[in-house]
């Protein structure tokens, strides 16, 4: 038998990842030969790695592999600006082949809007010593909004905590023209990290659009929205307090964390509060995956089996 093809991620650190969980199950699923392994690449070793095909790179279990040898595989923290910033300067050309995605019926295109606008890269698929790159992180949540929150963006307001890679993310998703969104409201307690996300997002259809508040305007913000989000690593750890006062969330609101490993105090409160709709972070997680699993393979993922693939390693984890 053929050895597998490999997929994989690539970041530093990358041990504690549920990614591999569902992307193996998908292969396995729909008889692939491929396994989907994890990766751990150093800063000062990235430009190496995507850039010299020949460079040697070992997954988490010492075994050593070629980068010409992994044929796709998603980026993460702390490489995706650093990544788009590389590839965008080695392989402009590709960025410009749009690629389709399939969901239920209707189309989303992964392509250059998503990379320009968040500034980052988080899938990156091989064609010989070429490098065809995409952002699906955007397309996960605004596909977890649709499936597990069931929030119809046209027209709203949302306020979101944290303008970092995530906040990145998701300030692209909900600004993609179609979303029809009426305001995102930020904060952040970094100055630095609002800053520079004043400075990137410099683009004409967020004027007016885009609004970066003081931490005195919360609750005034807070109550003219109709979506809140974490999009900040708080609640990751036990005991950790809510990003937001409890008394602020109201009965008008739906609420999502990006926080996926256990339930949040956010969370927790947004059920007592009786919110509109509550979400954690699994579903972001889950459809960026799926659309990077499409954008490698070219045929539609079996979703279910990786959201339970997904729900088993989590638990396995927790326990």
């Amino acid at each position: 038998m053929a050895p597998p093809k490999i997929y994989g991620l690539i970041g530093y650190p990358v041990k504690h990842s549920l990614s591999a969980a569902m992307h193996n199950a998908a292969f396995n699923e729909c008889g692939i030969n491929a396994e989907y392994r994890l990766f751990e690449v150093k800063p000062a070793d990235l430009e190496e790695f995507l850039l010299n095909p020949q460079s040697q790179v070992a997954d988490t279990k010492n075994n050593v592999i070629a980068a010409s040898d992994i044929l796709g595989f998603n980026v993460t923290v702390p490489h995706k600006v650093r990544a788009k910033q590389i590839l965008e300067e080695e392989f402009a050309e590709i960025l410009e082949q749009k690629v389709p995605l399939n969901d239920k019926g209707y189309k989303v295109e992964v392509d250059l809007y998503y990379v320009k606008l968040s500034g980052a890269v988080n899938t990156v698929k091989r064609y010989g010593n070429k490098l065809q790159y995409c952002n699906t992180d955007a397309f996960g949540f605004l596909r977890s909004l649709k499936e597990d929150l069931e929030f119809d963006t046209k027209d709203k307001s949302v306020f979101l905590v944290g303008c970092g890679g995530a906040g990145r993310a998701i300030i692209a998703a909900l600004s993609w023209i179609n979303t029809g969104i009426k305001c995102i409201y930020v904060y952040d307690s970094s100055q630095e990290a609002v800053n520079s996300a004043k400075k990137h997002f410099q683009f004409p259809h967020l004027k007016n659009r885009l609004r970066f508040i003081e931490i005195e305007q919360i609750p005034q913000v807070l109550e003219n929205c109709q979506l809140l989000v974490n999009a900040t690593p708080i609640g990751m750890k036990k005991g950790e307090p809510s990003v937001i006062d409890k008394n602020l969330l109201h009965k008008d609101l739906y609420v999502y964390d990006v926080v996926y490993n256990r339930e949040t105090q956010l969370v927790k409160d947004a059920k007592e509060k009786r919110c509109k709709g509550v979400a954690g972070g699994l579903g972001m997680l889950l459809y960026q995956g799926v659309a990077a699993w499409e954008f490698w393979m070219g045929k539609d993922a079996p979703v279910k089996v990786m959201r339970q693939a997904l729900e088993d390693a989590l638990r396995e984890k927790r326990s």
